[in-house]
């Protein structure tokens, strides 16, 4: 038998055992069992620096994807075995065994401590400039599982430490038919992190699931539309979203670059299907690196991809639909190298339009070209 259990990993890993996780790079970046390397699925048979005087133990996502390359090195003279459950059965383990307690304080701490500027500073930042908690007002912190999210509810929750009039907060998590573990690892770090939070269920993961075209961009929407009308009917008169400062710049160039417009993520926005609603930003000036940092300086782990079909969905893994990001993000990280400050510049962008120098634009739908009033200028 080429599968051991999480029970049995930590008896391999005093025996010299190399860990090996076969998943894309991306997925690897995010989150890997401690000591793993990272050679992907499709190039580990060439791989030709693997010891053979030592245990090869296989990583992929659900323990799925890692049984067959293991029974391959075996058959080629390796004594390899596959992980049952994958990283997600680790990451489960890992986590049921922490302190909750003694992790909420530390976590904390971090966020009054060594990422006070980083974080919290540029959290209330943008809460003040672009006015977007007022007094009185009822925020469902929408929370799917991953970093950014979960960051965003603690910063709300200091926030709200240092009140200078009354709000309140709604910790809300949607169920769309996670997976199990995807299920466990949010509740346990809810907990962990000390965030109360309210959780409905819906099956949008399974109305999905059979539609070919832009399936993740419809299930984007559902669950828009979800949390919305949950949201109202706890009484709440926004939804807050933890779209960070990266995301903002790369929305700006994939619209350039892909969509031919000029176009930018708002900090916030009134809801055109929900009366009375409002969707807000405040991770906006928050950078994506500082979240990392502030993830992995205090170990946490989260979900990637909160889809229970990563493993065989084809929008999820299929080059074409993830490369537009991914291109941006490279283009990005080259131009920082001659211009350190590009990511600023593309930010600050569209707060400096001038409608002198565009030859057109849309208000309200409507388009309007610089002829229309050009003979009058002169």
């Amino acid at each position: 038998m080429c599968e051991i259990n999480y029970k049995e990993l930590r008896e391999f890993e005093g025996e010299g055992c190399v860990l090996i996780d076969i998943r894309d790079s991306a997925s690897y970046a995010h989150g890997s069992v401690k000591g793993a390397v990272n050679i992907e699925r499709n190039s580990l048979i060439k791989e030709t620096a693997l010891p053979k005087d030592k245990k090869l133990i296989l990583i992929c996502a659900k323990g799925e994807q890692s049984l067959e390359p293991a029974l391959k090195l075996r058959n080629l003279g390796f004594e390899a075995y596959s992980l049952k459950g994958g990283y997600n059965e680790w990451l489960i383990n890992t986590i049921k065994n922490e302190n909750a307690v003694k992790r909420q304080e530390e976590i904390e701490l971090s966020i009054r401590k060594t990422f006070k500027r980083r974080l919290f500073s540029k959290f209330a930042k943008a809460v003040n400039i672009y006015e977007l908690v007022k007094e009185n007002d009822k925020i469902a912190v929408c929370i799917s599982g991953g970093k950014d999210s979960m960051l965003m509810a603690k910063l709300f929750q200091e926030l709200r430490r240092h009140n200078k009039f009354p709000f309140e907060l709604v910790f809300l998590v949607m169920d769309p038919g996670y997976n199990r573990a995807n299920r466990e690892v949010i509740e346990r770090n809810a907990e962990i992190l000390g965030i109360p939070v309210t959780i409905f269920e819906s099956n949008i993961f399974e109305a999905v699931y059979t539609i070919e075209k832009s399936p993740c961009y419809l299930c984007a929407r559902m669950r828009r539309g979800h949390l919305y009308s949950k949201a109202k009917e706890l009484g709440c008169n926004k939804i807050a979203l933890g779209h960070h400062y990266d995301d903002v710049i790369e929305t700006i160039l994939m619209g350039m670059l892909y969509g031919a417009q000029i176009q930018t993520m708002m900090p916030k926005l009134h809801s055109t299907n929900f009366e009375g609603m409002e969707l807000i930003r405040p991770l906006y000036l928050i950078r994506e690196e500082d979240i990392k940092a502030w993830r992995d300086f205090n170990g946490l782990h989260f979900i990637q991809c909160a889809c229970k079909f990563t493993d065989t969905c084809s929008s999820c893994n299929n080059e074409e639909n993830r490369s537009k990001r991914v291109e941006i993000k490279e283009l990005i990280r080259e131009l920082k190298k001659k211009n350190p400050e590009v990511e600023a510049h593309i930010f600050r962008s569209v707060e400096n339009v001038n409608l002198d120098t565009v030859i057109a634009y849309k208000d309200k739908g409507i388009k309007h070209s610089f002829l229309d009033n050009y003979d009058n200028k002169q």
